[in-house]
């Protein structure tokens, strides 16, 4: 299918502003139901639905097959290090997002040269399951006294350093078949507990963020997704997190930072936020969201953010189809050898 006749046929019948996952390696008769009726923007999925490649990609299959269009984004974290939900030894374990920030140190240019090819075999390894949207590259900075949530999952403590190798990693990514997700914007790196528990406070000030925090996202402001962070910050809202707050959205990712690429929340289900599902999703997309993230495959939740959820916006759908317009869909084949071979090689000169 052409690209042209791809985003026609998304359009036709506007998807509901949603990516949902699913509960295991395929789809129940009830799941299949409720996604048809449903029919959210996109899928993600987790390491309960990787067993194989043969499994994921008939599970992808299934999957766009509930909303009848054979390009609907399938998402997956597939960072490296920690964060990976495919798993040696059915997939390559990547090396964490830090070590190519350690290699930069002594080597600028191996280390993004790396950090390209590494991210070009993960999306390799994604476009051949159907999977074309990886939650990747994290631009968080981490500080001193940060929970380690982020840890290893952020490439530096530099701004300008992190969004060096972040374009090095989207264009890798895109180079594979595979869109980016920025994240996590406006910055996680400062939260002092774990947003999947509880709310994280950012007591910085705007002048601080906007010289550390914010830059990374400023100088990638041209990729075509981003997912927001679950985390308060006070100097700009005093009671609302990020992701739902109108005045982080509209002020700072889209005013300050720049972003106007497709705006994902992260996963509503986490204890960062409060309310039910529904009033969650609901929030999330009245303060300038695009779509809502909804991962635990939990059908009570689905249904009731699905119930609160109206198709995409105009705008939304826009932004979607700008990325869209990034997207390789005939990537030139990899020689997995040799780049193996070169990404080990760049990784022991440095």
């Amino acid at each position: 299918m052409s690209k042209e006749a791809s985003e026609r046929s998304f359009a036709e019948e506007v998807p509901r502003a949603a990516i949902f996952g699913c509960a295991g390696p395929s789809l129940s008769a009830d799941e299949q139901a409720f996604f048809r009726d449903a029919r959210p923007m996109g899928f993600i999925l987790f390491t309960r639905n990787c067993e194989s490649p043969d499994q994921v990609r008939a599970l992808v299959d299934q999957l766009r097959a509930c909303v009848d269009h054979p390009a609907v984004p399938v998402l997956i974290d597939q960072e490296g290090g920690r964060v990976a939900r495919l798993k040696p030894p059915r997939w390559r374990g990547a090396p964490p997002a830090a070590t190519f920030g350690a290699l930069a140190r002594r080597a600028p240019g191996d280390a993004v040269e790396a950090a390209r090819l590494n991210a070009q075999m993960i999306g390799d390894e994604l476009f051949a399951l159907g999977v074309n949207v990886d939650c990747a590259p994290v631009l968080d900075l981490p500080v001193t006294g940060s929970h380690d949530i982020i840890g290893d999952r952020a490439l530096d403590s530099d701004p300008h350093v992190t969004a060096i190798l972040g374009r090095a990693v989207c264009e890798g990514l895109m180079a594979g078949g595979v869109l980016p997700v920025l994240k996590h914007i406006p910055g996680h790196g400062r939260a002092r507990a774990d947003s999947h528990h509880e709310l994280p406070t950012v007591d910085a000030p705007l002048s601080v963020l906007e010289e550390t925090d914010f830059l990374p996202f400023s100088l990638l402001n041209d990729m075509p997704w981003a997912m927001t962070a679950h985390l308060l910050y006070t100097r700009l809202d005093e009671t609302r997190p990020a992701t739902i707050s109108p005045t982080v959205i509209e002020e700072v990712i889209r005013g300050v930072i720049g972003f106007d690429g497709l705006l994902i929340s992260d996963d509503i289900s986490m204890k960062a936020l409060s309310g039910k599902p529904g009033r969650r999703a609901a929030a999330a997309i009245a303060a300038g969201c695009d779509v809502v993230l909804h991962c635990n495959g939990d059908m009570k939740e689905m249904t009731a953010i699905a119930d609160a959820l109206s198709p995409m916006s105009e705008a939304a759908l826009e932004r979607f189809e700008r990325g869209e317009a990034m997207r390789d869909l005939t990537p030139e084949p990899l020689d997995r050898a040799w780049a193996e071979r070169t990404l080990d090689d760049l990784m022991k000169a440095a």
